[in-house]
């Protein structure tokens, strides 16, 4: 069997069995969608239940795996952890202030907060905080259940946001509340001081993922905002797809720091390093005081002050002269104007010459112009003048007075400081969410604070992992997003042909089809060595060449022996005549003899030749 045919069924058949292993791989994986470790999801006889009922009209569809809910447990070192499984608010305070500098009707937190399931739920029981009005100012927050102080320990904080009717301006991102004497829930604002400010918030198209920490001078004790430098991911998709997400936060004793979505990270840098502004201000500045001198210059070209002006520079010869080769057109209209006016308008009932001045018909083209080269006083056109040099100017020569760009001098900077830990942040000792927002039901859940990775990740694979498995189980497979995309873009089927059937096609060609290769009798007949031919097909054509010369070789053979056999019975025919040739010229037996000893085996030696056979073959 050719090469390329078992080749080509070699792929089709490997086609086929990704596409059984990717089938039962589905099916596996929906059987065990929430059969996880550590109890996450338990899916069971009493957990998976097929809703589809057979009709007799359609065939039922498969029944989606349903998952039982089960609220996280915090298990390991942790400062906060907020489930809302409770369905109440129960440890949250909603705040009672204002706002300062705005108007009084708009000024007041009186945003609405409830606990509920999500709208489109996939996991019910699984209750989050809403954000249910738009338009208005939210503020709520909760105590931690110890400080959190920043030493050699890390700070993981994560919580889950649901833009559930999508996100038009507003934000929903975490305060962590610093520890003062003065800290009162009731009062939160936006005034109220925060140590470290993350999650995400969105304005138009700007799309935002922020870490903003409050960065304690310690020259003058003074706070200042510093915010992480911008992700290079884009994060539009987590604003706009309507799924649960999952935002943390880690930042590490050794002052580096990581931003993930869902588990992935999508930005991270050093507190000393990627901020805006920076930690730590220049160790030199500019001096205020110091000024440019009068005579300082700054020029670094001056005109040549020895050139001098040429005699037969005319600066008042004109840019532009009269054509004087330039002839007028035969038929131009002297006495012809190029517009006339209006022969068919009619002045106005309501014109009043002594308000409105004297009427006149509206201008139109001279129709005796349309058949001419032109109308009216015909002047030469003009060109640019070859002796025109323009206003003189000295050439330009390099400064001998030349000093540079000035710049104040530096300075110590009076201000300056190095804080080389950053992380060491301002205690807190609350969280709190205080938002404006235009869209209204946004879900968070599950926040978590700890020094620990470890149980920050297990309370994530608990409650958010919970979430996305449920979610996995209820989304469609991918055949059928790939047809409901196309239905909303029918462009989408252009994409799949060139990425799906075009492939295929092009395997098949390649595997069973191709350019022959020639076989050895192909090859031109010459005396230099050709190249081995392995196909089977060729090498049995071969062997069939072998047969057929040794069938020739004996037929070649038995044939010289009839030959020789009739030249014996001529010889014995004619014995007078051949004796009395004998006797005339005895040397001439010996030179017959000769030459018929000598033919023989040159004969024999060509017919033998591989050469010869061929050329007889042919």
């Amino acid at each position: 069997m050719d090469l390329k045919v078992r080749l080509c069924l070699l792929l089709i058949t490997l086609s086929w069995t990704v596409n059984l292993m990717s089938v039962s791989a589905q099916e596996e994986d929906e059987a065990d969608v929430m059969d996880m470790d550590d109890g996450e999801v338990d899916i069971g006889d009493d957990i998976l239940e097929a809703e589809a009922e057979a009709t007799d009209e359609a065939p039922a569809e498969p029944a989606i795996p349903k998952v039982t809910y089960k609220a996280p447990e915090p298990m390991g070192e942790h400062f906060f952890a907020e489930s809302f499984d409770k369905g109440t608010l129960e440890g949250w305070i909603t705040s009672k202030a204002k706002k300062d500098g705005i108007d009084e009707e708009i000024a007041k937190y009186d945003g609405e907060w409830e606990v509920e399931d999500m709208k489109d739920t996939k996991l019910p029981g699984d209750k989050g905080l809403v954000l249910k009005s738009r338009a208005k100012h939210h503020a709520i927050s909760a105590w931690l259940l110890r400080p959190f102080n920043f030493d050699t320990m890390p700070l993981i904080v994560q919580y889950e946001v649901n833009f559930q009717t999508g996100i038009d301006c507003g934000g929903a991102y975490i305060k962590l509340l610093s520890q003062t004497e003065d800290l009162n829930l009731e009062e939160f604002a936006d005034r109220t001081p925060y140590t470290i400010m993350f999650g995400p918030d969105k304005c138009g198209e700007d799309y935002k993922l922020h870490f903003i920490f409050r960065h304690k001078n310690p020259k003058t004790g003074e706070f200042e905002e510093k915010h992480a430098k911008k992700s290079d991911s884009d994060l539009r998709s987590y604003y706009t797809d309507k799924k649960t997400h999952l935002y943390t936060l880690v930042l590490n004793p050794d002052n580096t720091y990581e931003i993930l979505i869902d588990q992935t990270v999508v930005n991270s840098g050093s507190l000393l390093t990627d901020v805006t502004p920076a930690v730590n201000p220049a160790a030199e500045v500019e001096d205020p005081d110091d000024h440019k001198p009068e005579d300082w210059d700054e020029r670094p070209k001056v005109q040549d002050p020895d050139a001098v002006k040429p005699e037969d520079w005319d600066e008042d010869a004109p840019a532009k002269i009269a054509d004087e080769d330039a002839v007028k057109p035969e038929g131009w209209l002297d006495d012809e104007a190029e517009y006339i006016g209006d022969p068919d308008a009619v002045k106005p009932e309501d014109w009043d010459e002594d308000m409105d001045g004297e009427w006149e018909a509206p201008q139109v083209p001279n129709p005796a112009c349309e058949a001419a080269p032109g109308c009216g006083k015909w002047e030469k056109p003009t060109i640019d003048n070859p002796s025109y040099k323009g206003k003189w100017k000295a050439p330009m020569v390099d400064n001998p007075n030349y000093q540079g760009v000035w710049k104040p001098r530096k300075i110590a900077n009076p201000d300056y400081f190095e804080d080389l830990h950053p992380f060491r942040m301002t205690t807190f000792s609350a969280v709190g969410l205080e938002l404006w927002s235009m869209s209204s039901d946004i879900f968070f859940d599950n926040f978590f604070v700890s020094n620990d990775r470890n149980t920050a990740e297990r309370w994530a694979n608990d409650g958010f992992g919970l979430k996305k498995a449920a979610e996995g189980a209820a989304d469609p497979g991918l055949v059928k997003q790939m047809m409901t995309a196309a239905e909303e873009r029918p462009w989408l089927w252009v994409v799949y042909v060139l990425t799906v059937a075009l492939p295929l096609v092009l395997i098949i060609v390649f595997c069973c089809t191709g350019k022959k290769k020639p076989a050895a009798a192909d090859y031109k007949k010459t005396d230099e060595p050709q190249p081995d031919v392995k196909d089977e097909p060729e090498a049995a054509e071969e062997d069939e060449e072998e047969e057929e010369e040794k069938a020739e070789e004996e037929e070649e053979d038995v044939k010289q022996e009839e030959q020789t056999a009739d030249k014996k019975s001529d010889l014995e025919d004619s014995p007078a005549e051949e004796g009395a040739n004998d006797e005339d010229s005895p040397d001439g037996e010996e030179e017959e003899e000769a030459d018929k000893s000598g033919e023989k085996p040159e004969e024999d030696i060509l017919r033998r030749s591989p050469r010869n056979r061929k050329v007889r073959k042919e």
